[in-house]
């Protein structure tokens, strides 16, 4: 959707009854107020003011409104609630009385990274992975922490029972016009995957924060709770949010722009694993958690396709994390290293002994006091945001 006419215009042929206004707090939560479609001129052009204080992280010094603008390229159907006309929703920038963009508005900070990013003139698809287990309700629909099978990495159908939600998953997110690209059993008993195509980062940050509120939804539908935790089941295997990034094409700056999150990945680390269980993750089967890439070993902190250079993952992150930030973090880092022209370290390949690796922070607490006293981070990060995440 590329203009107010165009919205509108579908909103009365499409006979759309009501407009969620979605917006994420500062740790990716999803909240949302709903409107009615003759409400929606006056949104577009003023917002919607809302009482940010009761929003945990939101809430302003000064006691500031806070107001929500939809973005409306955002724009989409709502397959699940579409039985008596349809129903849209949205995803909203924040802003404060004066007009301003909200300082913790996450969402505005990947904005603010990718234009500094095209400065550079340095441009880059991302995608995102994201792992989660589906466990089963009780007669009650109480959650339970019975996983829904005992299927093993890629099995299929008898063995693997979550086939068919992940298909409805996918299937859901393909009407709303998200972009899933595979899905299958990972390695955990109930634990899924479903990968994303590559895209540009803002709309893959958009896909990444919306497909968690899917995947609940059509859980919940088939009698089934959707758990993202990093580490559900003590002993097997955690859920990770694996980040890719492709570049165009290859070149030196690439290896640049990987020196520079191996640089201040440590102070990364509290956004890209902001919960105590994510730390439990780390470093236990196949999740990474030391500071080194690698082209054949896939289960490093960044591995790099050997035969696509363009191509790089993040295999730290989990899926508590809020992907505005995280993106934006990431370009950050990356951007430093290529204005710095930071030389990346030899692969994991290379390296005889593991003990010389630097690690990632081992609890949150580690996490959080070095990226409190990290002076980089403090450029883009405001320190009430890193407070929050204590």
């Amino acid at each position: 959707m590329n203009t107010i006419e165009e919205l509108l215009t579908f909103i009365e042929e499409e006979d759309v009854r009501f407009i969620r206004l979605a917006f994420f707090d500062v740790f990716g939560i999803q909240k949302n107020i709903s409107i009615l479609p003759d409400h929606l001129p006056k949104v577009l052009k003023h917002g919607i003011e809302i009482d940010s204080n009761v929003i945990f992280g939101l809430s302003s010094t000064k006691d500031w409104s806070l107001y929500l603008k939809p973005d409306i390229s955002t724009m989409t159907i709502l397959p699940w609630r579409s039985i008596e006309g349809s129903v849209v929703c949205m995803i909203c920038d924040l802003y404060d009385h004066l007009g301003n963009p909200h300082p913790l508005d996450c969402r505005k900070m990947l904005k603010d990274a990718l234009s500094q990013a095209v400065q550079h003139d340095i441009y880059f698809n991302m995608s995102t992975q994201f792992e989660f287990y589906l466990f089963l309700q009780d007669s009650m629909g109480n959650n339970t922490w019975r996983p829904l099978d005992y299927a093993g990495y890629m099995d299929v159908a008898p063995e693997d029972k979550g086939e068919n939600v992940r298909r409805e998953i996918c299937l859901t997110l393909g009407q709303m016009g998200l972009q899933p690209q595979a899905s299958y059993h990972q390695a955990g008993p109930g634990q899924n995957e479903i990968d994303f195509h590559s895209s540009m980062p803002l709309k893959a940050a958009d896909e990444a924060s919306m497909f968690k509120w899917v995947v609940k939804t059509i859980a919940e539908s088939n009698g089934l709770h959707a758990e993202f935790s990093p580490k559900p089941l003590e002993d097997r295997p955690g859920n990770g949010m694996h980040i890719t990034l492709t570049f165009s094409k290859e070149s030196k700056m690439i290896s640049h722009f990987i020196a520079g999150i191996l640089k201040h990945i440590e102070a990364l680390t509290l956004f890209l694993n902001p919960v105590e269980a994510s730390y439990q993750r780390l470093g236990k089967q196949k999740a990474p958690d030391h500071i080194v890439w690698s082209y054949d070993h896939l289960h490093e902190l960044i591995h790099i396709d050997r035969k696509k250079k363009n191509v790089f993952e993040l295999r730290s992150p989990d899926p508590m994390c809020n992907p505005y930030l995280c993106f934006a973090l990431i370009i950050y880092a990356g951007l430093d290293g290529v204005k710095n022209g930071l030389v990346l370290n030899e692969p994991l390949d290379e390296v005889c002994d593991l003990g010389e690796i630097k690690r990632l922070p081992l609890t949150k607490k580690d996490a959080y006091n070095t990226t409190q006293q990290d002076e980089w981070i403090l450029q883009y990060i405001p320190e009430r945001l890193i407070a929050l995440y204590k």
